[in-house]
């Protein structure tokens, strides 16, 4: 008995130090990804919680939902910004401000984003920048900004330019027409 002893001893002691065994086996056949084997990470899909199905599962009788009050009826769904009947947030913090509802609103276009979109001496239109994609929408007014350089003449027309953009427009030998806007 004492033998078999020694002998596992001796057997046990040319195993790897803990510190120096790893966790995971290498696999050294690695699978190819395709549709039929595809599954999720482990881990990432749990079971559906199965609520009221007896005192066995923890989530028998109240179904976790406690004792009585209004959170354990059913049709019960939380008001937004409800605190219990103190008053709500949104209504204890003060009103400030108001909204313009005439405000202007500006559709930017930069000196760079008309020399990439025109070929030279080309017309400038708001309608052909919303045509090309440029703007969205030629609904509001167009400003044009000095943002880039302009390395061909461009004839522009649109409702503002900035004075750097206007300067660059006739540098490089275009024209910058200002559009009146009829009211």
């Amino acid at each position: 008995m004492l033998g078999a002893f020694l002998l596992r001893a001796a057997s046990s002691s040319k195993a790897k130090p803990r510190a120096q065994r790893t966790k995971y086996k290498v696999r050294k056949n690695i699978m190819v990804l395709s549709l039929n084997n595809l599954k999720p990470v482990k881990g990432s899909v749990h079971k559906k919680k199965r609520v009221g199905r007896g005192p066995g599962s923890g989530l028998g009788k109240t179904a976790g939902r406690g004792e009585k009050g209004q959170k354990s009826r059913s049709g019960y769904s939380a008001k937004i910004g409800f605190e219990g009947g103190q008053m709500p947030l949104h209504r204890r913090l003060p009103k400030r401000g108001f909204t313009n509802i005439f405000k202007k609103r500006w559709l930017e276009v930069s000196l760079a984003a008309l020399d990439r979109g025109f070929a030279a001496n080309e017309e400038v239109t708001p309608e052909l920048l919303h045509v090309r994609g440029i703007i969205k929408k030629a609904k509001h007014d167009v400003v044009v900004l000095g943002n880039g350089e302009l390395s061909k003449p461009l004839r522009i027309s649109a409702h503002r330019f900035t004075k750097s953009a206007r300067e660059k427009i006739e540098k490089a030998g275009g024209a910058a027409t200002t559009i009146v806007a009829s009211r």
